[in-house]
């Protein structure tokens, strides 16, 4: 992974380029499209994808799993809703960029990773590039953190079969969830807590994400 120290003109000229190419698609809020443009995608990739990285596409971490491609970071991000203070859970660091456009935010955030290589790699980042506000844990996302609950938000970046019912209850009434439903293909789904037994679903567009999976995986 890229030591986070070299941010070039030429990085910021691609970064800017890349903002403009995920503003054309649809994404409208200046807010992540600003923090996208001000974090460093190439921080978050092994050297080897350092030229590529500004490209809109995902990419190898490891572990079998990828970063995200910028539009999906970006495409979720807008679902959120993301306000200053909001309290956000996420279910799956992975390299840790989406954390930091969620931090960048102002939102405080709450990252769980399974694979344990990854967790001790990301966490290590992410406390290099300053992002203390970040809380990692290497924990079965699919319990979610009930210790921490209520979430105001909680975004899940791999692909589920169903929405985990722990997730759900762990959101703050009129809270909001958003997950990858599906097995194939992905169908976005946002989910809003109504009362304490009510939930509204709405669905948006198809994705393809690496699998959600219970558990966890060590170190070796």
């Amino acid at each position: 992974m890229a030591t986070p120290q070299e941010d070039t003109y030429w990085h910021k000229g691609m970064r800017r380029k890349l903002v403009d190419s995920i503003r054309r698609r649809g994404i409208g809020d200046e807010h992540i499209l600003s923090a996208m443009d001000a974090l460093p995608r190439h921080f978050f990739l092994e050297k080897a994808f350092e030229e590529k990285a500004y490209e809109d596409t995902a990419f190898p971490i490891g572990c079998e799993q990828t970063i995200s491609q910028p539009y999906t970071v970006a495409y979720q991000t807008a679902l959120l809703e993301i306000q200053k203070r909001d309290k956000v859970l996420e279910i799956g660091t992975g390299s840790g960029y989406q954390a930091a456009i969620l931090a960048l935010l102002g939102a405080r955030v709450y990252t769980i990773e399974r694979q344990e290589t990854l967790y001790l790699r990301t966490k290590n980042l992410l406390s290099k590039l300053g992002m203390h506000s970040i809380r990692c844990y290497f924990r079965d996302g699919s319990k979610g953190l009930p210790e921490f609950a209520p979430f105001d938000k909680i975004l899940v970046t791999a692909a589920a079969d169903k929405v985990p019912r722990p997730l759900l209850e762990q959101l703050a009434i009129g809270g909001m969830l958003v997950i990858p439903v599906g097995s194939e293909v992905q169908r976005m789904e946002r989910i809003t807590r109504m009362g304490e037994r009510e939930y509204k679903t709405e669905r948006f567009d198809h994705f393809r994400f690496v699998p959600f999976l219970k558990g966890v995986e060590k170190k070796g």
